[in-house]
């Protein structure tokens, strides 16, 4: 059977009743044992209606409850069965929940489970569109429970500030789950002026058409963001896991029958002659019928491959890196800061894709550090100042990637990207593997970090690499001279996964000697600065300059081998181990605080490695910041951190008896 089309109000009706229809089989299913979770999207269905009215080119950010709307979008009825099952050839290949709808060809965005997270991502789709001055726009739903999340607000409020071609769709249920959101909600207290907002009754197709086209014929004309404020009905419990009966009036239950959408709008074709009620009960038990098929179809279909699971997290490393010469200082002495910003230069000129965004990046002040001095007076039209909220930054970062931009965005101080977790942990990093590769965001997040700079605190003083690290999908990178900053910049702009560059502060403004010529460097490659046979030191960042200090001081009675890390994620254990191999005795420096750390890790793996074991010579050894924070007074940072005669003092006692053997 050919799966009907939205553009006739028959076809629309047969789409709204395949919706239903698919929600009833999965509960019947699931009920069987034959699934593991439902989400209902009953009541849901008259905002079919909005597909036919959308190009090609426009976006949608789907909300867990748009099954008609997928399927008047075009997704089938066998995906969404496949979806079901969490099967291998479902949009996610079993990695995501049912309900969690994505379609690259279709420009269905991959949903995440954290309520109202795809709004700023929405954002940075329609800002995309914006700079290309395409006449697209973007749907972006959330539901009325959603809407008191803080990205909900932050994505309006940069919506109406870019006049985005964005449409802010929200699915007013009444309900969270099991709580009413009659007195919670933003938009029934009065919060948005009605120069954005557009109420509506999203039970009534006609009504939907309406007010959908005229929002999206305003976005298309630059007229701006639209909040489209739906009421409607949830039919069912929130999911298999919910009972409303519990906590739900029968009276609301009856009510809500009576002014079904499905219902409604199949009234009302029969009394206009549309629809010839004989026929359209023939007609039901045909596309009843279908879907008993098509679920019965995809439930023999192939289970994902268990060794398939650890697939799509990243792209290939360097995968298509080429050793490039540079902008360098001429053979003058340089600092990072300038390294970095004539790599950003160098990008924008090569590139119209690159985009750059953050907190007070623009001339005249140019970055608090000056990493992107004169950017803006060269580039005028592809840096920008962001707003004080880095949610947003990371958020928009995440769907220009996603839309084809390179983002190359700016966090002042890394100590402030927790307010932005949620989008880096859940959509930045996830996205490629929760929908194989289909989805990417190739963004470069940059960030000032570290301490060994006085009267910092506890929110300018902090490395974090260790948190970093630990999540997956993410490439973290911190260099310690301007030549890495800059080589490894260069890769990162040029790079197909999202990386976070970390620039210690401390060494931003350090002048060194610029080399003659000066290459992109690959990630995930370790550098040997010094050569030695005693003892391996490995250090990144900030620490790399404390290491050189206490091994200069140790000159002619230890011989060191001190190896920049330089990749934080992944790291370069082949360099390290060759090193250990050769000394038999190790020692981590971090600035980062001791549990759960990068040092910890280095250590556990390569003591485990029972090639190596038996070749050590004393107990490997981390220093590090104790599990404290970093305070105000100089006293208080220098006391917390790691120093050159702690380093010194290590060096000396694993080196003490050069014959002692590991036994």
């Amino acid at each position: 059977m050919t799966e009907p089309m939205p553009t006739t109000n028959r076809g629309l009706l047969e789409l709204m009743f395949l919706s239903r229809e698919t929600d009833r089989r999965e509960g019947i299913l699931l009920r069987q044992g034959k699934g593991w979770f439902h989400i209902t999207s009953g009541g849901h269905e008259a905002l079919a209606a909005i597909a036919p009215l959308l190009l090609t080119d426009d976006f949608i950010f789907p909300h867990y409850r748009d099954r008609a709307l997928m399927l008047a979008r075009g997704v089938s009825v066998r995906e969404l069965a496949r979806i079901f099952f969490g099967k291998r050839d479902s949009s996610s290949g079993g990695r995501q929940l049912p309900g969690h709808f994505s379609d690259r060809q279709r420009n269905i965005w991959s949903m995440a489970s954290p309520t109202g997270s795809n709004l700023l991502p929405a954002c940075g789709v329609a800002w995309g569109m914006q700079l290309d001055g395409k006449p697209n726009a973007v749907i972006a739903s959330v539901g009325d429970a959603g809407m008191r999340q803080g990205e909900f607000f932050e994505a309006v409020a940069f919506a109406v500030e870019k006049n985005l071609p964005a449409l802010f769709l929200v699915e007013d249920n009444g309900y969270g789950i099991s709580t009413p959101t009659f007195d919670t909600n933003p938009l029934r207290k009065g919060l948005f002026s009605d120069k954005y907002l557009v109420k509506f009754n999203a039970r009534e197709v006609g009504e939907v058409r309406r007010v959908s086209a005229s929002a999206l014929a305003r976005a298309r004309d630059g007229g701006g963001p639209v909040i489209l404020w739906g009421e409607l009905d949830r039919l069912s419990s929130h999911s298999s896991s919910d009972d409303h009966r519990l906590y739900r009036p029968a009276a609301d239950l009856q009510t809500m029958a009576e002014r079904d959408p499905l219902m409604v709008f199949t009234s009302r074709l029969i009394a206009d002659g549309e629809l010839d009620a004989a026929a359209w009960s023939a007609r039901q038990a045909e596309l009843a019928e279908y879907v008993d098929q098509e679920y019965a179809r995809a439930a023999a279909d192939a289970d994902p491959a268990p060794e398939e699971t650890f697939t799509h997290l990243t792209g290939a490393l360097n995968a298509n890196f080429r050793a490039e010469k540079i902008p360098a200082a001429d053979g003058q002495s340089w600092r990072m800061l300038d390294a970095v910003n004539q790599v950003f230069h160098a990008g924008l000129a090569d590139s119209d894709r690159y985009v750059f965004f953050g907190e007070d990046i623009c001339d005249p002040l140019g970055g608090v550090f000056k990493l992107t001095q004169g950017l803006s007076t060269k580039f005028p039209a592809r840096v920008f100042n962001s707003p004080l909220a880095e949610q947003t930054i990371i958020g928009v970062a995440c769907g220009l990637a996603s839309y084809g931009y390179k983002p190359v965005f700016e966090i002042q101080f890394v100590d402030f990207i927790g307010t932005a977790w949620n989008q880096l942990v859940n959509n930045l990093t996830t996205l490629r593997w929760r929908t194989r590769g289909e989805w990417r965001a190739p963004a470069v997040i940059y960030a000032p970090c570290g301490a060994y700079l006085p009267a910092g605190g506890p929110w300018h003083s902090q490395s974090n690499e260790g948190a970093f690290a630990h999540v997956p999908g993410l490439r973290v990178v911190v260099p310690s001279t301007p030549e890495d900053a800059a080589g490894l910049m260069h890769t990162a702009m040029r790079a197909d996964d999202p990386v976070l560059f970390l620039l210690p502060k401390h060494l931003l403004r350090a002048r060194r000697p610029a080399p003659a010529e000066v290459f992109s460097i690959p990630l995930g490659q370790a550098k040997v600065t010094v050569s030695g046979s005693d003892l391996t030191v490995v250090a990144w960042g900030n620490c790399m300059e404390k290491v050189w200090q206490a091994a200069a001081g140790l000159a002619g009675s230890v011989s060191v081998e001190i190896i920049d890390l330089r990749t934080i994620q992944p790291w370069d254990r082949v360099t390290i181990s060759a090193s250990l191999a050769k000394t038999g005795r190790l020692l981590v420096v971090q600035e980062d605080n001791r549990s759960c750390s990068v040092g910890q890790m280095i250590v556990s793996e390569l003591a485990a490695d029972a090639g190596l074991w038996p070749r050590l010579k004393a107990a490997p050894v981390l220093i590090s910041r104790e599990d404290i924070h970093i305070g105000f007074h100089p006293l208080c940072e220098k006391t917390s951190l790691p120093s050159v005669e702690q380093i010194k003092q290590a060096m000396t006692s694993l080196t003490v008896n050069k014959e002692q053997q590991h036994e």
